[in-house]
């Protein structure tokens, strides 16, 4: 028997190779992932539930031109006149889509109501079913008309500060309002009359901020000279002092309802100090240059500083910590400001000057939703403990293109579009759902 070696060596290279690619194409001629074969009575199915799902509008018309082509007389060719889909009595699409043809006298049919026009404006004729349909004309959309203001005006002119006015504070039964001034000065005007009642000195450098309590008849006031200051307004003078910056203080705010002061400076820190025991509470670090302002408000975040390091950053007051940081924008924030009723804050900065909305993220969320089933109304169950239900605005007219540029609208079922005048998580929801509208 010849070994293996004496068989190798009978057959050239050319006739192994051969041999070779042979028996890989005998390995992989069976392509696995091809798909299986088309079955006819599925895929029949499949066109039927397609035409019934695409043309449904106006399967009525057809059994209307069915019996209209039953009602002619024999001599017309009635395949000339049949649909192309035809359908059952129990409203079910069948085939073949072709009528037979007539063999008899035909039966008179029961009236039956005229089937719903599709069309865009009404027919005066017969001559209004060849196809050819004006559209309606339609008025351009009305932009709002804005509400009109007064022009303002200059009023009063005052003078008094031998330097940079650089800081005011309004009093809370709005009688009087203070500013601070690079002449080190802090003064009491009049509002009314705008004459100088008082003048406040104590500080060694540029006053900086200036705030009066709506609570206790307190002002206070921080400096370029790193002093934060409490004034007793019923005797005029500094009654309590909190040490503590290590540079100089450009901001103060204190808290709507908890007796704490917030101040803010040149060190990169944002200091909480207790109002009457003068304790440094929590000293607030994260930012990597001067902080600017400070503002607070009674709901979360509580504190809210703008730095020259180009952030915003809100911070939870109980833990003395920043829980999110805005680099929204690309040059320092100078100025923060605290909207008197909704739940939104600006900022500015040399770039631009931005409007921002607080939301908590546990309260934005939505657990679940589902349309009703008219598929006209959309059900949300949300985080906030409400139960939110969307529909179509009815008066709402929005062209096409201004649509496309909208990011919160969807393309649901039945070319419906609809808003969601929520948070980016609902959206995120719908979308995730829904699919972008192309």
């Amino acid at each position: 028997m010849p070994s293996t070696t004496d068989d190798v060596q009978r057959h050239s290279v050319h006739t192994l190779v051969f041999r070779s690619l042979k028996r890989t194409h005998d390995m992989f001629l069976c392509d696995q992932g091809a798909l299986p074969p088309v079955e006819e009575s599925l895929e029949k199915l499949r066109r039927q539930a397609k035409a019934r799902d695409q043309y449904g509008p106006v399967l009525g018309l057809v059994r209307h031109n069915q019996r209209k082509a039953a009602s002619m007389p024999h001599d017309i060719d009635v395949d000339d006149l049949q649909p192309k889909i035809s359908e059952t009595t129990n409203g079910a699409v069948s085939g073949p889509l072709a009528l037979p043809p007539p063999s008899g006298p035909h039966p008179p049919l029961p009236p039956t109501p005229p089937p719903q026009s599709m069309a865009l404006v009404a027919s005066s004729g017969p001559s209004a079913n060849a196809g050819q349909q004006s559209l309606v004309p339609r008025r351009a959309p009305m932009l709002p008309r804005p509400k009109w203001h007064a022009p303002w005006k200059l009023a009063r002119v005052i003078s008094g500060h031998l330097g940079w006015v650089r800081c005011v504070a309004v009093e809370p039964a709005n009688e009087w309002f203070a500013t601070g001034s690079n002449d080190r000065v802090i003064k009491i005007w009049d509002l009314a009359s705008g004459q100088l009642k008082l003048s406040l000195t104590g500080h060694v450098s540029a006053v900086r901020g200036l705030a009066v309590s709506p609570r206790h008849p307190y002002l206070f006031s921080c400096g370029e000279d790193k002093q934060v200051k409490c004034w007793d307004l019923e005797y005029n003078k500094v009654i309590r002092h909190y040490h503590g910056h290590l540079s100089a203080c450009y901001g103060l705010a204190l808290h709507p309802t908890i007796d704490v002061l917030v101040t803010c400076g040149r060190d990169s820190t944002a200091r909480v100090w207790d109002m009457r025991t003068k304790a440094n509470i929590h000293t607030l670090t994260g930012h990597s240059n001067t902080i600017a302002s400070v503002v607070c408000q009674a709901a979360e975040p509580q504190v809210i500083t703008g730095s020259h390091d180009f952030t915003i950053r809100l911070w939870d007051l109980g833990a003395g910590k920043s829980t999110c940081t805005l680099t929204h924008h690309k040059k320092s924030v100078r100025a923060l400001t605290i909207h008197p009723e909704l739940y939104m804050f600006a900022s500015g900065a040399p770039d631009n000057i931005k409007q921002w909305k607080c939301s908590m993220d546990s309260e934005a969320g939505v657990f679940a939703m589902t349309f009703d089933q008219s598929g006209s109304r959309l059900i949300t169950c949300d985080a906030d403990k409400t139960i939110k239900i969307y529909k179509e605005d009815d008066t709402a007219r929005h062209c096409m293109s201004r649509a496309r540029e909208c990011s919160c609208e969807f393309y649901l079922p039945s070319s419906v579009f609809f808003a969601v005048p929520s948070s980016r998580r609902d959206m995120e929801k719908v979308r995730q759902t829904w699919g972008k509208r192309p």
